[in-house]
């Protein structure tokens, strides 16, 4: 479901299609993330998705005017996941408020795998 916002000019429709890339890219950028991961795991292994389909990686609904946002990701090894997770959180959640206006509720990272990288 889309989200609309009204003002005097008119309507903002934001597709949550364009939320999920946002959210997808804003976790990238967070250091300890090795990528996004699919939603489905299949096979207990969580798999690596590419960047041109980030938004696969990520689940938004809406909730009266606020967004819940689940972003799967797959986490570097080594990395302390709590630590890493915080911070997607909340890069996420600005990202999100900061590019649409629209108010996030929730963020939820969901570690779908760890990679050990050479």
């Amino acid at each position: 479901m889309a989200s609309v916002q009204q003002n005097e000019l008119g309507k903002v429709i934001v597709a949550d299609q364009v939320v999920a890339t946002i959210a997808g890219y804003a976790a990238l950028e967070c250091y300890g993330l090795v990528g996004m991961a699919s939603q489905k795991i299949t096979d207990g292994i969580g798999q690596l998705l590419g960047r041109d389909s980030l938004s696969k990686g990520v689940s938004v609904s809406s909730q009266r005017d606020n967004l819940i946002i689940d972003v799967y990701v797959i986490v570097s090894y080594g990395v302390k996941i709590s630590e890493v997770a915080q911070n997607a959180m909340e890069k996420v959640r600005y990202a999100v408020e900061h590019k649409t206006g629209i108010n996030v509720a929730e963020v939820n990272i969901i570690v779908q795998g760890v990679r050990v990288i050479d």
